[in-house]
């Protein structure tokens, strides 16, 4: 099993960003800071098909994990997304187990299942055979099950039991709308976010999120969650021209 996806079964912490820019050029640079994993966001950003084709294959060129934040939960959309090279998915608004059990599926070969094909840059371009590429999909494809929708938490305990999820991350933003609310940190907001990892824990299912306050850090590892997928190239910008712009200021005042 491919050393991330058994990481997150065994809930070890990992450290991921997502990626805004459809561009390699970004996914190249964030692939030498040796991430756990980098996440292109297909879900929020202009990704088209051809800028997937190239930001996996700059990943894949540094030896990088990645996934894609997928819009959508269409057998095309997976299948393309994968087929790329992609090492696994994260789904937005997954509400259902059998919403679930049906994107699974779709991300393994067999009946009814992911589609097969020989010439893609998963398979190697013809130069893996059929048994190789079934057991690289099955040991390495990753299945992140994005939980943002108040008809999601009632369903928590269905979902949690899907086989072949690895994982549940967290859509705390969409929540804290969902529920009425503009402050995630909204007692509502994080009451359901604990829900959410709390009842993952008691089906030993890993769980992931994005902060966007560091000090939180502590409290949900205590809590068990894994997987964050913290900032992104466009937060990294900011923050190093932010940085750069106050260092000046302050050198030019000391004149």
């Amino acid at each position: 099993m491919h050393e991330f996806k058994q990481a997150l079964a065994n809930k070890q912490p990992l450290l991921g960003t997502f990626v805004k820019t459809p561009h390699f050029h970004n996914t190249e640079v964030l692939s030498k800071v040796g991430f756990a994993t980098i996440c292109l966001d297909a879900e929020h950003a202009a990704f088209d098909r051809r800028d997937l084709d190239t930001c996996i294959l700059a990943a894949k060129a540094n030896q990088q994990h990645v996934l894609v934040r997928i819009p959508n939960d269409h057998h095309d959309t997976i299948l393309n997304t994968l087929d790329l090279g992609a090492d696994g998915i994260v789904v937005p608004h997954v509400k259902t187990a059998q919403q679930l059990e049906n994107i699974v599926k779709q991300c393994y070969y067999g009946h009814n299942g992911r589609g097969y094909a020989g010439s893609t840059r998963m398979a190697g371009y013809t130069t893996n055979n059929m048994q190789q590429n079934l057991a690289h999909n099955a040991n390495n494809t990753v299945v992140i099950a994005q939980i943002e929708d108040i008809d999601a938490l009632d369903q928590l305990d269905a979902i949690c039991q899907v086989k072949g999820v690895d994982c549940l991350f967290i859509g705390r933003m969409d929540l804290t709308v969902a529920l009425g609310e503009t402050d995630p940190n909204a007692p509502k907001v994080l009451e359901a976010v604990t829900k959410i990892v709390q009842i993952a824990n008691k089906y030993e299912l890993a769980t992931g999120m994005f902060i966007a306050n560091l000090d939180e850090l502590d409290h949900w590892l205590k809590q068990h969650v894994s997987l964050f997928l913290l900032g992104s190239d466009h937060s990294f910008m900011l923050a190093g021209a932010r940085q750069l712009q106050a260092t000046f200021k302050q050198s030019t005042r000391a004149q």
